[in-house]
């Protein structure tokens, strides 16, 4: 979650937009190379979730109608309306767990098994110390 910041060139708005780094998904490429990049997971993330994610809210979008916004071609990274894809990872649980389109995209089972390997996951990072909490504290302290 780090990496979402302005100026990083990873997304922190979300939307999409054409050639767009600053919002979560990007069309690219001209003609039958064009795709559509799903900037939000970082390399750390679990690239079947990540597919599975992905397929299933455009599944979800299609069978509920939903529309497509307009692409954005502003600076996601200052435009005050867009939404911001959560900073840290107790928002994205929170998120998560409150998300009914998720429980209906990947059923209760799975979402459930989501839910509680991101809380272990924080539980984990919290019980870790750092050198740079050493090396800040430790003399201060």
């Amino acid at each position: 979650y780090r990496r979402f910041k302005p100026g990083s060139w990873a997304p922190t708005g979300i939307g999409w937009g054409v050639d767009n780094r600053t919002v979560g998904f990007r069309k690219v490429g001209h003609g039958p190379s064009t795709r559509v990049e799903n900037r939000i997971p970082g390399a750390d993330a679990s690239s079947y979730l990540v597919f599975a994610g992905t397929i299933a809210g455009g599944l979800y979008g299609i069978r509920h109608s939903l529309p497509l916004a307009p692409a954005f071609s502003g600076n996601g990274y200052e435009d005050k309306d867009v939404e911001r894809i959560p900073w840290n990872l107790p928002d994205a649980i929170a998120l998560w767990r409150d998300s009914s389109i998720a429980r209906e995209c990947f059923g209760e089972e799975v979402h459930k098994w989501i839910l509680r390997s991101a809380e272990s996951e924080w539980e984990d990072f919290n019980d870790a110390v750092t050198d740079w909490e050493l090396f800040r504290y430790f003399e201060r302290i």
